[in-house]
């Protein structure tokens, strides 16, 4: 087996063609095989093969600078750069990232989970190596979904006036290859990348021009016949406007084709854009057919492709979309919004039922947090259904566009808290303290699916400015969601348990915890008070006054940051109330990036347990309450 003998890129540089065909055939058996225990991002990886093969295979990682937009398409690259024994950890607590890790490897120079960064970084190291007087090369790798971000196309506006010599290679695979691909597209990829072409051109347009009289008027004749040709049979010449030398497209699954093309790219002293048709889920058929649901799966069987889901209760996801559906086919005014996530949002049945009210806006999160701004100003009712990670993309449209002008905006706000295996950059633990303090924001979470649903309604039902729900990626409790949703006061919690020795107020998924807390200490003789503190803005003044006359010790219990969160926001209140000499201990996210792991593992990292519950309200609580 040719990949076992792959340890490093340099194993690569003396195989044949045919071999590195062969080494892409068991890539791509390593990886269904893998992949198919651990679950993992499966159809990007296996349409990359033959691409990333080819880039390890000509150039030189890490002197040349490999940069994966996202990075969710890097398995390749790990397993070419000294990673692939690690396989079986994939995503795993203490083991192989999902995504592009610096301090996995030399070979990862640049990381991010977020699309659409890699060529403005990709900028910024190509003026780094001509201000170092360097000579390497600088290749970023992005898809054609990517382009749909609007950094993206700064940078790509940036990259075009700046004519450094930088590669970029647009992974396209939404593209069928037959009708792009051929012997006339390839051949003008050559010539138009062939310096002595380049060189030619100019001096038959410097000739044309010094003809006395009508040079110039030749000259520009020319021009446009030239820019109609560019225009009739050249794919690219958007790109080309822009800057760049745009070669292809080219068959990204054939490696001949790939290597020459890249090739000719790394002629072009100058930007240059390598249009590549590539295949998601290539090799695998279930992969191939349906690959959005192969995007990013979870383990299954390699034979039949069925995929091993659990057992259990509704994700709140699930019940985010079918409640919005029940409320939309009431209230015509609900308009649904998310970028690039219908899926993951829960909204493609919803989708399919309001094709007129739904509207994916691609990888632009800025884009559709303003968009929804405008839709409220005229008296819509928009619901911004977004991960809780992909919103800070937008966090200036939400103050400037949306808080700032009081727009009745509802932001539904998924994978708030940890997100298990895709690790630090899409934890959902800052939204809390990044939304909490922009004013006219309102902040729920639910402690269970139905209650997400009356959260729902209420959002529906304010129309007195922005109102966010936040909900975690896990399955709901399992309670029953058959009662008419109804709206829940705004700023009002709820009391689950009675107790005057000390009191709990827990936000969302940390409820069971603290009851299970309070159960286990009510054996010990300590009473503890569980509040479901559902509304984190604005919250129940009374109850907190209540402890404050009660003089009831207090612990927060969020699965957000603790710098600035839910927290914070209590502590806030007292302070600004004079109220002093209370003791309160805040419980949630330190101040570090968790890594990938399962949740329940994430939690236990950071200590949101009922055993460290337990321990730290037996500390605020006198001894003697301890021995009555």
């Amino acid at each position: 087996m040719l990949l076992n003998q792959i340890h490093q890129p340099e194993d690569l540089k003396g195989l044949t063609v045919e071999q590195l065909e062969q080494v892409a055939a068991e890539t791509r058996k390593f990886l269904i095989e893998k992949l198919s225990a651990t679950g993992g991002h499966l159809a990007p990886n296996l349409g990359v093969v033959e691409l990333t093969i080819a880039l390890h295979y000509l150039f030189d990682s890490p002197k040349d600078k490999f940069i994966f937009d996202v990075g969710h398409q890097s398995y390749v690259h790990k397993i070419l750069t000294g990673r692939k024994d690690k396989f079986d950890t994939l995503r795993k607590y203490k083991g192989l990232c999902g995504f592009v890790k610096r301090s996995e490897s030399e070979h990862d120079v640049w990381e991010a989970g977020h699309s659409s960064t890699s060529l403005s970084a990709a900028m910024g190291m190509a003026v780094a190596r001509d201000l170092n007087g360097e000579s390497n090369r600088v290749i970023t790798i992005i898809g054609d979904g990517a382009l749909t971000g609007g950094m993206a196309l700064e940078a790509l506006n940036h990259i075009g006036h700046e004519k450094r010599k930088l590669m970029v290679i647009l992974n396209d695979n939404e593209m069928s290859i037959a009708p792009n691909v051929g012997a006339l597209h390839n051949y003008l990829g050559r010539i138009r990348s062939d310096r002595h072409y380049v060189k030619a051109k100019e001096e038959f347009e410097h000739l044309i021009k010094k003809i006395p009289a009508i040079g110039g008027t030749l000259a520009k004749t020319a021009e446009r016949l030239k820019d109609s040709f560019k225009y009739l049979v050249v794919p690219g010449v958007w790109f080309e406007e822009l800057g760049f030398t745009y070669l292809g497209p080219v068959d990204g699954h054939n490696l001949p084709l790939l290597l020459e093309a890249l090739k000719q790219a790394d002629k072009v002293n100058g930007p240059v854009l390598v249009h590549v048709i590539t295949l998601k889920g290539k090799g695998y058929s279930p992969a191939e057919a349906d690959s959005h649901k192969w995007h990013g799966i979870t383990p299954y069987k390699i034979e039949s492709g069925q995929v091993l889901k659990s057992v259990g209760p509704p994700m709140y996801t699930e019940v985010f979309g079918k409640t919005l559906i029940e409320l939309a086919s009431q209230d015509k005014r609900i308009v649904a919004i998310t970028p690039a996530m219908p899926g993951g949002s829960g909204l493609l049945e919803f989708a399919k039922l309001f094709p007129d009210r739904m509207y994916d806006v691609g990888i632009a999160e800025q884009h559709a947090a303003t968009f929804s701004a405008g839709l409220a100003s005229l008296g819509l009712k928009p619901v911004f259904a977004v991960y809780s990670t992909f919103l800070q993309r937008a966090y200036d449209q939400v103050v400037h566009d949306i808080c700032r002008a009081n727009l009745n905006v509802v932001f539904a706000i998924d994978r708030a808290g940890f997100v298990g295996p895709d690790g630090e950059t899409h934890q959902g633990v800052y939204d809390i303290a990044y939304l909490r303090s922009i004013p006219n924001m309102v902040l729920m979470m639910p402690k269970d699916e139905n209650e997400l649903r009356h959260m729902m309604k209420t959002a529906i039902d304010y129309d007195d400015g922005p109102i966010a729900v936040r909900y975690p990626r896990v399955n709901g409790l399992g309670v029953s969601t058959d009662e008419p949703v109804s709206p829940i006061p705004i700023g009002t919690w709820e009391v689950l348990r009675q107790g005057k020795d000390a009191a709990i107020l827990a936000v969302g998924p940390m409820i069971p915890l603290a009851l299970e807390a309070a159960e286990q200490l009510a054996k010990e003789g300590i009473q503890v008070r569980v509040v479901n503190a559902r509304f984190i803005k604005p919250m129940d003044e009374a109850v907190l006054m209540q402890l404050a006359k009660e003089d009831i010790p207090v612990v927060t219990l969020e699965e957000g940051a603790q710098m600035g969160g839910f927290g914070s926001g209590v502590l806030e209140y007292y302070s600004l109330n004079n109220i002093y000499g209370m003791r309160i201990k805040l419980i949630g996210v330190p101040d570090y990036f968790v890594e990938h792991g399962s949740v329940k593992e994430q939690r236990q990292e950071v200590g949101l347990t009922a055993e460290r519950l337990i321990t730290e309200l037996q500390s605020l609580v006198p001894r003697k309450k301890q021995r009555a």
